[in-house]
């Protein structure tokens, strides 16, 4: 069930901004695709800036619970908080090209020579004519979101086992509400008439990563022991389960 009336503010904020980004997106790109490509997702502009936000977000929770709440979960736990972390900063210094253009900083040689936008970053660098982000961060990272909001959520339902160790690993599973938008999100991307629409989906989806993040549908995984000081917010907001 989606319990809309379970929803905290800080859940309605994100879903309504990310509809809001969107919707956006998809008005401005069918009545004007130059004013969207110039203004509103032009390189280093608030939806691509936007996309940095939730990602160091994810960033901050990860090392908020690794250093309360993961004190009294397993090593696979603090393990997964640290690759949520890491994997969250890579995505964010990629997308500002770890700051170079931040700091006005010129290419080595070898980013000028491989990488399709002569940028300091791995996700357009080009390998046997194929871009990296292409091969990477496009048709994998599909099949692996695929797989993880649509096929573990069932299993989690549904095999004890299969809850069990996800639990025991922290991995946070979506609820349905965060699945439905993001089906949405990749949807809509599809009526934005642009090879720019990648910037308004990066910027989607990294919103609802976070929400999923924050809220997930195992929510008490992130919940001290009782008796434990320091618990994590969560313990005062509305139960998901």
């Amino acid at each position: 069930m989606l319990k809309p009336t379970n929803l905290t503010t800080l859940e309605i904020f994100l879903l309504i901004f990310t509809a809001t980004l969107i919707a956006s997106g998809v008005v401005i790109a069918n009545i004007d695709i130059n004013w969207y490509e110039n203004v509103y997702a032009v390189e280093d502009g608030f939806v691509e800036n936007w996309t940095i936000v939730p990602l160091l977000g994810a960033v901050g929770y990860s090392l908020y619970l690794f250093f309360t709440v993961s004190r009294d979960k397993t090593w696979h736990f603090r393990s997964v908080l640290v690759l949520i972390a890491v994997f969250s900063l890579f995505v964010a210094g990629e997308e500002i090209s770890w700051g170079q253009r931040l700091f006005n900083v010129e290419s080595p040689e070898f980013f000028k020579d491989n990488n399709a936008q002569g940028e300091t970053n791995l996700h357009n660098m080009v390998v046997s004519g194929k871009k990296v982000n292409k091969i990477i961060f496009s048709q994998l990272l599909t099949v692996v979101l695929g797989v993880y909001l649509l096929v573990f959520p069932i299993l989690y339902r549904k095999k004890h086992g299969f809850k069990k160790l996800i639990d025991r690993f922290g991995i946070p599973i979506a609820q349905p509400y965060q699945i439905i938008a993001c089906l949405l999100l990749f949807m809509s991307i599809l009526l934005i008439p642009s090879g720019k629409n990648a910037e308004v989906l990066e910027a989607g989806i990294t919103t609802l990563f976070l929400l999923i993040f924050l809220f997930p549908r195992n929510i008490h995984i992130y919940k001290r022991k009782r008796g434990n000081k320091n618990a994590p917010i969560y313990n005062i907001m509305p139960n998901h389960e």
